[in-house]
């Protein structure tokens, strides 16, 4: 069921609200508790009931060998890392079959000339995200910062529907203090006005900014075999804003709706395009998959307590395997690698202590990203470099037939007067909603701003308003979440 589609704005969401607060003011938290598992479990087997056995039984297997590391006594390590590591080796075989498997076979064939065939494994939804959060969860149950001894709050926390599908990764420890706390059973007016708000705000984002822009970086990546220089610009930067408006749009969606039953979940976006290094970026996007590989991944690694040379070798290590998490292809494996380089050069650099002028330290990060993005976003390596070679000019320069006589002397070195964009159908209303958005992503406050700023004020109930309407008016045109894929 998707955030975005009139199923769940007029039907699940309200009914599950209702439900759920009418059977805690009867003081019957268990029930309450029972019927939100029931609603969550609802929620994910909308898309394909196929696939409850297999969250139904991953979350099983993790509260079992979860409870387990809990239970056994510190002078027992060596039997702890055993199961610590039985318990991550199968999430992740869970995860690598169904995400991994015919990317595997694909390499093998290659080198080796055998015709294996590929199971065309459907990914079954949210797999990623969930098998995350448990793996961390199990980490944190072996540090001895997590203790679960009822399966139904273990089930409610992997669950809880506003963050299942896509995050933000949350950690039992955050999570479990707000469902036990007797203030969140109780209906809060200024947690359902600000919940509303940032539900409205993240919609609109979705509905009217990132499916808007998706058409054009569709056509340029899907459709088109060629891109001149500026429509390639207008294709990947169509695709850096929509990945943002719709990624944070869907996390912003995420936090009202839990908003609505009094949980506050982790902040995911920090107006990322802001930031003037790689570190300052990855501090901002997707904070919590940062987070996660931060404490599961770098630390474990060795972090950079072990010289230099290491330290660059762990970022450069967590960064692949960020790329490789995202999907089975070696354009994310390149896209992980870039930026595992990208975080040494930084790390290095910052050793020097020089300083770059801040606008400038802002273009060479922004425009890195972008150029990173074309990777995550093709398809393959052909349709990567296609892009690439428009955004470098090595497929030719059209500007607009109206320059043509007074730059009539650049005839001479290639360049074109016609329609700018005639490879992806666009005109000159796609730049300027370019600029438009751009200025909200680095002028315009962010939701964590609008949250933490937030007064139950007039004002405030026109904008949602406007946004609301403005969103449920597009809602005709559904489309999936970019993040559903990864």
């Amino acid at each position: 069921m998707l955030f975005n589609s009139y199923e769940f704005i007029f039907v699940f969401l309200p009914i599950s609200f209702f439900i759920y607060f009418y059977l805690n003011s009867l003081k019957k938290f268990k029930e309450a508790k029972l019927f939100l598992l029931f609603a969550s479990l609802f929620f994910y087997s909308w898309w394909n009931v196929a696939y409850l056995p297999l969250i139904l039984g991953s979350m099983v297997f993790n509260y079992i060998v979860g409870t387990k590391l809990s239970d056994i006594k510190h002078n027992d390590n060596n039997y702890k890392r055993i199961l610590l590591t039985f318990g991550i080796i199968s999430n992740i075989f869970l995860l690598g079959y169904f995400k991994y498997s015919d990317f595997f076979i694909e390499n093998i064939n290659f080198l080796t000339g055998e015709n294996i065939p590929l199971l065309h494994l459907a990914l079954p939804l949210a797999i990623s995200f969930f098998t995350f959060q448990q793996i961390a969860y199990l980490v944190d149950s072996y540090r001895g910062e997590t203790r679960e001894y009822d399966f139904l709050n273990y089930a409610v926390f992997v669950t809880f529907f506003p963050q299942l599908i896509a995050g933000p990764i949350v950690h039992h420890k955050e999570m479990m203090p707000q469902f036990e706390d007797i203030k969140t059973k109780y209906i809060n007016y200024k947690n359902i006005a600000l919940g509303l708000s940032i539900f409205a705000l993240g919609l609109f984002k979705k509905v009217a900014i990132a499916d808007t822009l998706s058409v054009y970086a569709n056509e340029g990546f899907n459709l088109s075999t060629e891109l001149k220089f500026i429509e390639a610009w207008v294709t990947s930067l169509s695709y850096t804003f929509q990945l943002y408006f719709d990624f944070s749009g869907y996390t912003d969606m995420a936090i009202g709706a839990a908003l609505l039953f009094n949980i506050k979940l982790p902040i995911n976006f920090n107006s990322p395009y802001k930031a003037v290094n790689i570190q300052d970026f990855w501090r901002r996007w997707h904070i919590t998959l940062s987070r996660f590989l931060r404490d599961y991944v770098y630390i474990p690694l060795g972090g950079s307590k072990k010289g230099d040379l290491l330290t660059y070798r762990n970022l450069f290590l967590t960064f692949l395997i960020g790329g490789i998490w995202h999907g089975a292809g070696w354009t994310f494996v390149v896209w992980g690698a870039l930026h595992g380089i990208a975080m040494v050069i930084h790390r290095i650099w910052s050793r020097f202590k020089i300083k770059m002028n801040r606008f400038l330290a802002w273009f060479i990060t922004f425009n890195f990203v972008n150029i990173a993005w074309v990777f995550f976003r093709a398809k393959d390596f052909e349709d990567a470099l296609k892009v690439l070679k428009g955004m470098f000019a090595l497929d030719g320069v059209i500007l607009p037939y109206s320059l043509s006589e007074k730059f009539a002397f650049l005839a001479d070195y290639g360049i074109e007067f016609n329609r700018i964009m005639p490879n992806i159908d666009a005109g000159k209303e796609v730049i300027l909603m370019l600029f438009a958005v751009g200025a909200v992503a680095l002028f315009a406050k962010n939701s964590y701003e609008f949250l933490i700023n937030f007064k139950p004020k007039r004002v405030y109930l026109v904008f949602t308003s406007f946004l609301l309407a403005v969103a449920i008016l597009k809602l005709n045109q559904i489309s999936e979440f970019l993040y559903f894929n990864f």
